[in-house]
Order: structure tokens, then sequence, then C-alpha cells
């Protein structure tokens, strides 16, 4: 199982323990479910597992869910919009002379409800942002690798060319990946990706001969033979930044 697809797992189960907490609050589990539940434990345990999923996949709502649990240190009283999750697992309640009729887990389970509805929201846009996630990551993987370049230019120019090289063959991989395109060669090299995405109109013939330049001075770094010169090298670490944010 890959990661994304444990991530997909983990939130189909947080929907499921989600589902019958929110049953346990309404009484409407049949009484040997209802038996099974302890919805202190429970729920903490809930609360836990789909903290961390809002947090990864949608930071942007991540405050609010956690403002349904969590007590507002500026609170002044207590009551309806000011009573949290939190406080009914403390067993607190609002002063019943200015609040009669306040139902404490009524309150609970709006709350709950409203994290419920958070994490179906990321169930729903998921994929996007996984895949949001994993191109953050490759971004920020691709520039690392490039200041490694860099350094290695004052050490090695073969190892500082061979690295850039690696990062655009591998960057030029994704790309295919991203637009579906499929490759006849069982193990396809830096060449095969440029030709794919120049004949399928991804980027025109000025892009592909720039880059089949810069395929030709990782060649010169990666075998014995001619030496890379510095400017080279440092043209080539130049051609790859410009091709990951460039070319999509």
């Amino acid at each position: 199982m890959t990661s994304k697809e444990k991530i997909k797992k983990e939130i189909a189960e947080c929907t499921r323990e989600a589902a019958v907490l929110l049953l346990y609050l309404q009484n409407k589990l049949k009484a040997d479910k209802a038996k099974e539940v302890e919805f202190h434990r429970d729920y903490q345990k809930w609360y836990s597992k789909a903290l961390k999923i809002v947090e990864f996949l949608a930071p942007d709502r991540f405050q609010e869910f956690k403002s349904y649990y969590e007590v507002d240190p500026k609170r002044k009283t207590m009551g309806y919009g000011s009573y949290y999750i939190q406080d009914y697992l403390k067993g607190v309640a609002p002063n019943s002379f200015h609040n009669p009729n306040f139902d404490t887990k009524e309150q609970t389970l709006q709350n709950m409800y409203n994290q419920y509805t958070i994490l179906l929201a990321v169930d729903e846009r998921k994929d996007m942002a996984l895949n949001d996630l994993k191109s953050s990551l490759m971004i920020e993987l691709q520039d690392n690798e490039l200041d490694t370049a860099k350094s290695l230019l004052k050490v090695n120019l073969r190892a500082s060319g061979v690295v850039a090289g690696v990062v655009l063959e591998g960057y030029l991989e994704n790309v295919v990946a991203h637009h579906k395109l499929k490759i006849a060669k069982r193990n396809p090299t830096l060449s095969h990706y440029n030709e794919a995405l120049k004949s399928n109109g991804i980027y025109d013939t000025t892009v592909w001969r720039k880059i089949s330049y810069l395929a030709d001075i990782r060649n010169i770094c990666a075998h014995k033979g001619k030496e890379p010169t510095k400017d080279q090298v440092e043209e080539l670490i130049d051609g790859v930044h410009w091709t990951t944010k460039n070319v999509f």
C-alpha cells in the first residue's frame, strides 16, 4: 500500500468513526452498539487522528476545526456560541439560571458535526490536496538538490553536473506522468522524456533544443573523456532551475 493509499484509508476510517460518535450523541445507536461507545475516550482518539488529517491536507481549515474543541481563552461567559467540546469532556456546563434549557450534549453534537463536515470536505478534495502536497515537496526537494549542485562547483564539476542532471531528468519524468504521456521505451531516459514532451506539444522546439543542450552537458559530466568547464556546469544548473520554473 502506497503512502497515498494509506492516507485515503485513514480518512475513510476517521469518517466512519465520526459517524458512530454523532449517532451516539443523538441517541440513535442501537443499545448493543451504544454500550461499546465510551465517548470521552473514543472522541479523544478520533480528534487526535482527525486533527492531523486536517492539518496535513487542509491547513486553511485547521484553526476552524480546532475552534470547535478548544475553549477560547478570551471567553468571558459560557453559553450558546461559547460552549466547546472540551467543556463537555470536562463535565462543565453554563449557569442554569442564565441558560435554563441549555443541553450540553446537543451543543457538543453541533460542534462535532461541524468538525465532521470539515472532514468530509477534506475527503472530497483529498486527491487534489495530495497532488498539491506532492508538487510542493518535489519543488522543495529540487531546489535543495540544485543548491547541492551549486555547492559542488568548487569541489567537483562532474559531480555538480551529475546532480543537476538527475534533477532535470526527474522533473521531466514527473511532467510526462502529469500529462499521462506514454513512452514505448522500458527504461526511458532524459532524451526520451524531452522528445515525448515536444512531440505531444507540451513545449515547442526552442525549449526542446534548450533541454537537449542541457542534456549534452549532463552527458559530458556523467561520462569519462571530455572535461566539463565551470561555465558549462553553471549553465546546466541555471538551465535546470529555469526548466523547473517554466515547464509544466
